[in-house]
């Protein structure tokens, strides 16, 4: 097994016998591991995420996030499945075009798109409010600063960043125990708030949180621990992707669940009042249960983690454009462009092309941003399902591949509750976010579907050993 300490050797730009560039395989699961959950990024969702959703679900929004995290686990059975079957850097795009067709295939990697140029920004313009027991910054500039930095540490070697997302991990891991030690030593309700159902409303009243309200907040909470794919978008780069992806699929959705549902917990039980929970400033509640110094102790770790997750994700975001243009979804000239591999070893062109556009989202709406990622996961999501239902089948019956439990079962199953899911979500953000997927649709029938025979060739690596 490779691990973090092992010496990095020179990363070289391999090609595969039909002239393709080629990741190197240099991380095994320890680095895979660090760099999936700081992927997810546990404590920069709790603190940047779900304070969104306590103003909208109130005490509602632990089991909000508890019941997305179950519909969770048959998603991530559905990627371990498909990630150690089809092990590629496209991630979704490569797993569904080679079981569900190439315009399936196609959606799919316009939905991760979405979801990969707008989670960081997201993510990035919470640094501010974490910073501020320091300095008063302005968000949008200070997260468009995060995703400019994290883009310049996305081009050096990988098991580098699997050092620096690693330290960063263990610090927000600490800053996410030390809330939920802080919320239950202080708790003003006990248990059963959970389950209450309450928000603050208006005039200092109390609203009831229907199920209707739960079911639209669960795209939102599908989000909160999105990142477990990581480790499919790194298959070509891990040493053993048959064995090593569907152990750090579902070691991570476990580890994370726990970092961010605890927390969320005690935040609910140790809140003063159901009004402080559903204003959501968490940094307050933290320095009231404890002092100033615990207070900015807990918002710098935050930062560091935002910091984290934005290295992480421009990782991973760059081999989904990589991957992209060495199965020449673009014009020529665009792909060579985007396959290029840097001296380390990082496709560096395509590292920018990501990392410069979301500094350009941070000055977008934010609601906007949540709306049409939620709705983006839950249909990249449902379409992931969908090819689970088709793994089985024909050549790829017999291949060496991790398979879930419960097949057939748990994708139809999945299939159901997402669709369901994504209709009753804001019909501006399911505008947004069909526009954008029938234009792509019209790139795939103008462009792409007259060169079928020399564009949109979905590839996998032909060193995929157990």
């Amino acid at each position: 097994m490779t691990d973090t300490l092992r010496p990095a050797e020179p990363a070289t730009a391999e090609e595969t016998g039909d002239g393709r560039h080629k990741l190197k395989r240099s991380i095994g699961v320890v680095g895979g591991t660090l760099l999936t959950l700081s992927c997810v990024t546990p404590a920069s969702t709790l603190f940047v995420v779900v304070p969104d959703l306590f103003g909208t679900l109130g005490t509602a929004t632990a089991l909000t996030i508890a019941i997305g995290s179950l519909l969770c686990i048959a998603v991530a059975f559905c990627y371990a499945e498909l990630g150690t079957l089809i092990p590629s850097a496209g991630g979704e795009y490569a797993m569904v075009s080679t079981l569900a067709g190439r315009l399936t295939g196609w959606l799919v990697f316009v939905l991760s798109l979405l979801v990969v140029m707008i989670v960081p920004p997201v993510i990035a313009m919470g640094t501010a409010d974490y910073l501020a027991p320091l300095v008063h910054l302005d968000p949008a500039l200070t997260g468009a600063g995060v995703m400019l930095l994290a883009t310049l540490a996305g081009l050096l070697d990988l098991r580098a960043n699997a050092w620096i997302t690693g330290v960063f991990l263990v610090l927000e891991v600490i800053a996410a125990a030390v809330v939920a030690v802080l919320g239950f030593s202080h708790a003003h309700r006990g248990v059963g708030s959970l389950v209450s159902m309450e928000v603050a409303g208006a005039h200092g009243g109390t609203d009831p949180v229907t199920a209707l309200l739960v079911v639209s907040g669960l795209a939102i909470a599908l989000f909160v621990t999105q990142g477990f794919s990581t480790a499919v978008y790194l298959s070509e780069e891990l040493e053993h992707p048959r064995r090593d992806v569907a152990r750090t699929v579902l070691a991570t959705l476990a580890i994370s669940t726990v970092i961010i549902l605890v927390p969320v917990a005690a935040i609910t039980m140790g809140a003063t009042d159901l009004g402080e929970l559903t204003g959501g400033d968490l940094s307050a509640m933290v320095t009231a249960w404890s002092n100033t110094a615990v207070g900015t102790f807990v918002s710098l770790c935050v930062a560091l983690a935002i910091v984290n997750a934005g290295i992480v994700m421009v990782i991973q975001n760059s081999r989904v454009l990589f991957a992209s243009a060495r199965d020449k979804a673009w014009p020529t000239p665009v792909n060579t462009l985007l396959s290029r591999l840097g001296r380390f070893g990082s496709p560096w062109v395509a590292t920018l092309a990501v990392g410069v556009p979301g500094a350009l989202f941070c000055f977008v709406d934010l609601d906007t941003l949540y709306g049409v990622t939620g709705v983006s996961v839950t249909g990249m999501y449902l379409l992931v399902a969908i090819a689970a239902l088709r793994g089985r089948r024909d050549s790829h019956r017999h291949l060496p591949a991790w398979r879930m439990p419960l097949w057939p079962a748990v994708p139809v199953l999945l299939i159901a509750v997402l669709g369901y899911v994504l209709v009753q979500q804001d019909p501006a953000y399911l505008l947004w976010t069909g526009g954008i997927t029938a234009v792509a649709t019209l790139y795939w029938a103008l462009y792409l579907r007259p060169r079928r025979d020399t564009h949109w060739l979905v590839s996998l690596p032909d060193d995929t050993e157990a």
